[in-house]
């Protein structure tokens, strides 16, 4: 069984920046692969980042592509989403999700990870 939860949302003005944290209850973290996804209210979940077990290649959705960065530290069991220059369009609920190392499908599709958390809101103003 794996447990997802994220933290680090809030309400941040354009231009700020956050990090969000994803902590998990795993035996071993390393073993699987990471993402995040998010969903804005009216709109279909999407694809936000990616990471392999070991931290590297990591992967972005062009509409955030340059903006955010995505890391893990196996040590702590926890993955991150390092987003700075945030914008109004960025509001959402971001959701963590993993997926067990050589599993198939696209690392950009929901379809693809078993396991998700209960998302942390993130709302940016204008």
């Amino acid at each position: 069984q794996v447990q997802l939860v994220e933290s680090g949302g809030g309400l941040v003005q354009a231009g700020d920046s956050l990090r969000l944290s994803c902590a998990a209850s795993v035996r071993s973290f390393s073993s699987y692969g990471m993402a995040w996804f998010r969903q804005a209210p009216g709109k279909e979940r999407e694809f936000v980042a990616a990471v392999s077990w070991s931290g590297r290649p990591t992967y972005y959705a062009d509409s955030v592509k340059g903006r955010v960065t995505m890391s893990r530290d196996n040590d702590k069991n926890t993955a991150y989403l390092q987003m700075n220059s945030l914008k109004p369009q960025d509001t959402a609920v971001y959701y963590c999700a993993a997926t067990r190392t050589g599993s198939s499908g696209r690392y950009s599709y929901a379809t693809s990870y078993e396991y998700w958390g209960q998302g942390t809101l993130v709302t940016v103003s204008s």
